[in-house]
């Protein structure tokens, strides 16, 4: 992968609109997957759910956001990144909104998964749109930025829970999963597909699943870059679930903290990724992949120890803070490394998949995470996390041509 160079060229007005299409796309998506985070309690209370029928509702959103990576990074491939883009959005904006008439478990479960498929299907496509908008040198920073829209959509759903539920209720907030559609009718009006992915449309005649194979699996070393980037992308969805989601509640555990879901908390947390997503991006154009994710990866093997020095709520936002920069800092470099790696006849393809399996398998950290405090002590759930990062850094040393881009 090339390192950056110094010239600065000026940013284009298609450049920008594609920017502002993917990250703003990566926001809404992201707020609609996290109002299941601020309606669960009251989906199990409203509805008598169990909390096993209810765990179970991001595990099929999980799984779905895998079927969707498959499915439209196939279709983005094949028919245009701009087309597939919109479906993806209408399809995850359709089936939250669909939620606000949801009244059993089981019509949750259809909707939620339907919803997975287009949120999964949304993220390959649109770092795809940035990766053949810009030149490569930029991209680790740009990638890192349509990330951090992403977590504005975070902020977006806790502000709009917080207003919504305590006056309409849990089934009014999933209707403002319709304002992604808004986002529909910009793309399809101003978005073009790039030249470079009409050129490598009329060249490649091959269908989709035979270019994933010749591409993404076409002899033990390329297989070995996307399985070892698929590991990457576990252990990075596994880090993100498990510390953000379990780390107020460890905390708590351990020093009798009432801080699990306050609005500081979660600030903290979302200014500490952003602020790493930007860094580290500057640091993958500038000496390339294998140094950033090396000293991030390091760096939060090391700093998830610092939970056990949380003994006050200021330090706890600090440390919170640090970790989120550090684990989740490294989020928006794989779409810069992966769309670098692989040719544009497949490109969208293996942003989803590599990024899909990550969700799926990574997702399920959680419910590990649980289980490890529910028997052991604080000491071996930061030991799982550690290891969890030391085996994503050794299997980054392994990868193949990690350090330079694809011809």
């Amino acid at each position: 992968m090339a390192k950056a160079s110094k010239q600065q060229v000026p940013i284009t007005a298609n450049q920008k609109l594609v920017l502002f299409s993917a990250s703003s796309g990566f926001g809404l998506e992201n707020m609609d997957v996290l109002f299941l985070s601020f309606t669960l309690s009251s989906i199990i209370t409203t509805l008598h759910v169990s909390p096993g029928a209810a765990g179970l509702i991001g595990t099929i959103t999980n799984w779905g956001m895998l079927i969707g990576a498959i499915l439209f990074g196939m279709l983005g491939d094949r028919y245009g990144r701009v087309r597939v883009f919109t479906h993806t959005i209408f399809v995850f904006a359709l089936a939250t909104a669909l939620m606000s008439i949801a009244t059993n478990i089981y019509w949750i479960y259809l909707f939620r998964l339907l919803a997975g498929i287009g949120a999964g299907g949304e993220y390959g496509i649109g770092i795809t749109l940035i990766a053949e908008a810009f030149p490569n040198r930029n991209l680790g920073k740009l990638s890192s930025i349509a990330a951090i829209g992403g977590q504005l959509g975070a902020v977006a759903a806790a502000i709009l829970a917080a207003l919504v539920i305590p006056s309409l209720g849990w089934h009014a907030l999933y209707l403002f999963g319709l304002l992604p559609i808004a986002l529909v009718f910009l793309v399809r009006r101003h978005l073009k597909e790039s030249p470079t992915f009409v050129a490598a449309r009329q060249r490649e005649k091959l269908p989709p699943f035979a270019a994933i194979r010749r591409y993404m699996f076409a002899n033990a070393r390329v297989a070995w870059t996307t399985i070892g980037l698929m590991i990457m992308t576990t252990v990075q969805i596994a880090g993100y679930f498990g510390l953000m989601n379990w780390l107020p509640t460890i905390v708590q555990k351990q020093s009798h903290l009432n801080v699990a879901g306050s609005s500081l908390w979660m600030l903290a947390t979302i200014g500490g990724m952003s602020v790493g997503m930007l860094t580290f991006g500057t640091i993958l154009d500038w000496l390339g992949p294998r140094l950033a994710f090396g000293i991030f990866l390091l760096a939060s093997a090391v700093l998830v120890y610092s939970i056990a020095l949380a003994h006050s709520t200021g330090l706890l936002l600090v440390i919170g803070a640090v970790v989120g920069f550090f684990s989740n800092g490294m989020y928006g470099g794989y779409g810069a490394v992966v769309s670098q790696l692989y040719p544009t006849s497949v490109r969208s393809s293996a942003n989803n998949i590599i990024v899909g399996v990550g969700r799926a398998v990574g997702g399920m950290s959680s419910l590990v995470i649980g289980l490890l405090m529910e028997h052991f002590n604080l000491l071996i759930v930061m030991l799982f996390l550690s290891i969890l990062y030391l085996i994503s850094f050794i299997t980054m040393l392994t990868l193949p041509g990690f350090h330079r881009s694809a011809q």
